[in-house]
């Protein structure tokens, strides 16, 4: 890769086995003419039924320079100064800000909000609180302001330091320096419109940015160039519309990390042809990051990651969220890193389940969730086993209303047999005749790896003709099981595990079947 230093001109090159596709804005994919995306996408390019027909690349989110400010005593703020074209310029106009903020006090009735009040503007993203016990705004209170809000109720966010007029993907360089100095300006705007509307008493902090204003030294950018990857993540895999009565969005069996954010949060530019979800179609449920997001389809070598990963302009709108671009780091990371180590390219790695299970334990055992549960923490000691076990639809929540694993629950004979079929991947064998009353075709959910797992010679009923698929199993009889299926992992499956007519724990469920499954794929 060769890269110039804006500031010098010198260019230099490096070398790599594996590179990482980290820039802010894709730039790697479009020098390297590698296939990519660029805003909003064509229907027929994702399959995402929202989308019209014709691609909209000129359709992306808005970018935004922060700017951390200080609430002052009375009398002792600091001007930031007005930019030039400042009421001129149509975008930073005095008809682009308002100091208020507006929330829903009843169904019918707005409340509206000043700047430094309770729900204002200033509180959303305040940084440091000068009384650590005291809710309000202060003096001495330090804010970053980030905020497109509206200066009525039903409007949509056009008022804040949000620059929506261009964008800086897919356009020239110079149009992109253009842009981005447009933004900050509008920032500073931003500020001088407080300062001059009722919020005189704020400071920029310079200290903070290492800037001489507050504004920050780069903006932040919501949507990148994004490469075609291996698996793209659609709108129909996030959305809360596609997963009624479910906790989570879809579980990508090859997961490497988990997000949320309560849903797509897209700031369009003002270009015209948005998409914009309603509803339960705009909802986002707790979602996953597939492996195969970070591999580009057609190029060898790279790792996608940051804004730039198989993602679409819809779903990118959470996943570009902070904590999930740090999980996405995490797994970049550990991708390139497993690809120089086994000499393997990434797409061998997110493609062969052998691969994608010992990256996905080796994250794990390093405490990096890949499957939601909001009752296993990173330290508990069958952590790595119930993460792995979930991701791969082994040992998942009994009930998928909840985010809950409940490790020291029962485990039923239905649940064990259906668990153990899929981690010995099992071809489904069915009998002409069911071989137990209690386990009937259209009655009973595990009908199909029940009778598989007799087919296979690894159970038998509890007498009468019947196999009691409810019952909770004990330790013991899971260990019968394992023994007639894997006897090599056995003694290694029960380490921990007692051996003992004590009902099963799903946690040691877990356990034991990641043994079976690792004796499987040889790991």
């Amino acid at each position: 890769v060769i890269f110039r230093d804006a500031q010098t001109g010198h260019t230099f090159t490096v070398s790599a086995k594996v590179t990482v596709e980290a820039t802010d804005l894709g730039d790697l994919l479009e020098v390297g003419n590698i296939p990519s995306r660029v805003g909003q996408e064509a229907r027929h390019e994702t399959g995402e039924a929202i989308l019209p027909e014709d691609a909209r690349p000129q359709c992306q989110q808005s970018i935004t320079f922060d700017v951390v400010v200080e609430h002052t005593a009375r009398g002792k703020g600091v001007a930031i100064g007005k930019p030039s074209g400042f009421e001129t310029e149509s975008w930073i106009g005095l008809k682009e800000f308002t100091h208020h903020f507006w929330t829903k006090a009843k169904p019918d009735k707005w409340q509206k909000w000043d700047f430094f009040s309770d729900f204002g503007i200033f509180r959303y993203r305040r940084l440091l609180r000068s009384h650590s016990h005291d809710k309000k705004v202060l003096p001495g209170d330090v804010a970053v302001l980030n905020w497109g809000t509206s200066s009525e109720p039903n409007r949509a966010f056009c008022c804040g330091n949000d620059y929506r007029p261009g964008r800086l993907v897919g356009v020239s360089r110079d149009e992109r320096k253009l842009h981005i100095q447009r933004a900050r300006q509008r920032t500073q705007a931003y500020v001088h419109y407080l300062q001059t509307h009722g919020a005189a008493d704020l400071k920029p902090r310079g200290d903070l940015t290492w800037t001489h204003d507050g504004i920050a030294l780069e903006p932040y950018i919501r949507e990148a160039r994004r490469g075609i990857a291996l698996t793209t993540i659609r709108h129909e895999d996030v959305a809360e519309t596609f997963f009624p009565d479910q906790a989570r969005a879809r579980c990508f069996d090859d997961s490497v990390g988990i997000g949320q954010y309560h849903y797509l949060d897209l700031h369009g530019n003002d270009a015209k042809g948005h998409v914009s979800p309603k509803g339960k179609d705009v909802v986002a449920l707790p979602f996953s990051l597939p492996l195969g997001s970070l591999v580009p389809r057609d190029t060898d070598g790279l790792v996608l990651s940051a804004k730039s990963i198989g993602t679409t302009h819809i779903t990118n709108a959470a996943y570009r969220m902070h904590p999930m671009e740090w999980a996405i780091g995490e797994a970049s990371g550990f991708l390139a890193v497993f690809s120089v180590w086994t000499g393997l390219e990434p797409r061998v790695l997110a493609s062969e389940e052998k691969h994608i299970r010992k990256i996905q334990g080796f994250m794990a055992r390093n405490g990096i969730p890949i499957f939601w549960f909001n009752d296993v923490s990173h330290d508990d000691p069958d952590f790595e086993a119930i993460q792995v076990l979930a991701a791969a639809a082994i040992v998942r929540s009994d009930d998928p209303r909840s985010l809950s694993f409940k490790p020291y629950a029962p485990v039923s004979r239905a649940v064990v047999a259906t668990a153990l079929v899929n981690a010995l991947k099992l071809p489904t064998t069915l009998p002409d005749q069911p071989s137990f009353s209690d386990v009937l075709p259209g009655k009973h959910w595990a009908y199909m790896p029940i009778e598989t797992l007799y087919a296979h010679g690894m159970i038998s009923g509890v007498g009468k003709g019947r196999f009691a698929p409810d019952t909770p199993i004990t330790r013991e009889q899971l260990s019968f099981l394992v023994k007639r299926a894997m006897p090599e992992v056995y003694d290694k499956a029960f380490g921990r595990t007692p051996i003992d007519r004590q009902n099963l724990q799903r946690r040691e469920l877990s356990r034991v079947l990641y043994e079976v499954l690792k004796g499987r794929l040889q790991l």
